[in-house]
């Protein structure tokens, strides 16, 4: 495959989303929506990998990787599946946009990361800034609408957490043994909370829940990771990173055509804010990329 294809492939994947998560849950329940996603990617995700002939490694720091590598999994999907319950699908997208900023944080204090030099520390104020407008919105949109942005904003934090810490682990693990062993420690928590909750199974599946499922398991959960790792491997990681500001344009868009979902001065405004801040934040590296080059 090429790399622009692979590029448009992630960012199509990452953009359509968020729309998925909402229809996926709309009849059977946020709860059936992501554990039946878990599994079913789990176990393609191993079907993919034994394809490969990436067996699974079972070393220490192989296991320590896959077992924080599933709870970032679970906490992460669980927060905002459980978030799409109250918000617009377009707005996961661009929240969950944050967490380079999350992860750059972390990173700085946990791994020697880059520093936060101001250029970087005014895009993280001017995405905050972006965020407390949303925020506002939410509270005008619905009572439990912000408790659907804390949702998301949480989700960023334990993805990034994980991220890092499966980082620092250094396991030095192919990309689809990684994603392989995540995805099967974290699909068992799933329906352990499945049978802790005691929900009920659907009565009903309508067509369009039933393939934003299968979507999902394949494209959000597996073709998603491979298409990012082999973009990542062939483009600077500064391109790779403009992602985040081309997904949540597309998932606002998608939102309010296909579902309805408004778009308001509020909205457009915190937008504009997010990804002005991600854009400083994520092309503050490129002067210095370019003076590197032509030393």
């Amino acid at each position: 495959m090429s790399v622009p294809m692979a590029y448009i492939g992630v960012i199509l994947i990452w953009s359509t989303t968020p729309l998925a998560i909402a229809w996926s849950s709309e009849d059977a329940g946020f709860l059936f929506g992501v554990t039946s996603r878990m599994v079913i990617g789990a176990l393609l995700a191993l079907i993919v990998a034994a394809l490969l002939g990436s067996g699974m490694q079972w070393k220490r720091r192989a296991m320590q990787a896959y077992i924080i590598s599933g709870l970032g999994i679970y906490g992460a999907m669980l927060s905002v599946y459980w978030a799409a319950q109250y918000i617009p699908s377009g707005w996961i997208s661009l929240l969950f946009g944050l967490s380079p900023l999350f992860t750059a944080v972390m990173a700085y204090f946990w791994l020697d990361g880059e520093p936060l030099t101001r250029s970087r520390l005014a895009g993280m104020l001017t995405g905050l800034a972006g965020l407390a407008v949303i925020f506002s919105s939410s509270l005008n949109l619905d009572t439990h609408a912000a408790y659907g942005v804390a949702g998301v904003l949480l989700s960023g934090l334990i993805h990034s957490a994980s991220a890092v810490w499966v980082k620092r682990i250094d396991a030095q693990l192919p990309a689809i043994v990684l994603t392989s062993g995540g995805l099967a420690f974290a699909a068992p928590l799933f329906l352990i909370t499945w049978l802790i909750t005691q929900q009920p199974l659907p009565a009903d599946i309508t067509d369009r829940t039933a393939v934003s499922i299968a979507y999902l398991a394949l494209f959000g959960s597996v073709l998603g990771f491979a298409l990012y790792y082999y973009v990542l491997r062939h483009v600077e990681a500064t391109r790779v990173s403009l992602m985040a500001l081309m997904s949540p344009v597309l998932a606002l868009a998608l939102g309010n055509i296909l579902n309805g979902e408004p778009l308001t001065p509020d909205v457009l405004i915190g937008t504009a804010l997010i990804l002005s801040g991600l854009a400083m934040f994520e092309l503050a590296r490129c002067p210095e990329r370019i003076r590197a080059y032509f030393r």
